[in-house]
């Protein structure tokens, strides 16, 4: 595995973030990683793994990620594919691992999905429009957390490399 390709669903920059942490977590782990918005994503071909990653606003995995695996779901069924939900505000994205709304569970069954993390998310404190703003007075703040998007990308690193030897 040596392409891949980390594509993302954001609507405030908080996903598309994490995308680039995780992107250059896994370049430095030897890998030609693109990052890239999924609305832009028309063909996998030459990637050899994809990341989707998409923001999680009440209980939906955002549009383009949704789109995107729709797309392409045949040629994520032929590659080694992880999902990545962010948006937990507050400590509870650190507490314990969060499992997948039900929406990307069908998803990752869907298509095979090797694996699945909810990362916390941010929202700046002008966030504007309902409920964001109201989210915003109590939220506000960055919860992503580089430390806990590093170990998860060396676990997937792990995973791709293990797959090479194989191979």
């Amino acid at each position: 595995m040596h392409h891949l390709l980390v594509a993302y669903g954001s609507t405030r920059g908080g996903t598309a973030g994490l995308a680039e942490m995780i992107g250059e977590d896994l370049g430095a782990a030897g890998f030609d990683v693109e990052v890239r918005p999924a609305a832009e994503v028309r063909s996998l071909d030459g990637v050899d793994a994809v990341i989707v990653a998409g923001a999680v606003y009440a209980n939906r995995w955002h549009r383009d990620a949704r789109r995107l695996v729709r797309r392409q779901e045949s040629a994520l069924r032929e590659r080694p594919v992880w999902l990545v939900s962010s948006g937990p505000l507050g400590r509870s994205a650190h507490a314990a691992e969060i499992p997948p709304v039900h929406q990307v569970a069908r998803i990752m069954s869907r298509i095979g999905a090797r694996g699945h993390v909810t990362f916390g998310g941010r929202l700046e404190a002008g966030a504007t429009g309902f409920p964001a703003r109201a989210m915003a007075a109590k939220l506000a703040g960055d919860w992503r957390d580089p430390e806990q998007v590093r170990h998860w990308a060396a676990s997937v690193a792990g995973e791709l490399s293990a797959l090479d030897a194989v191979a």
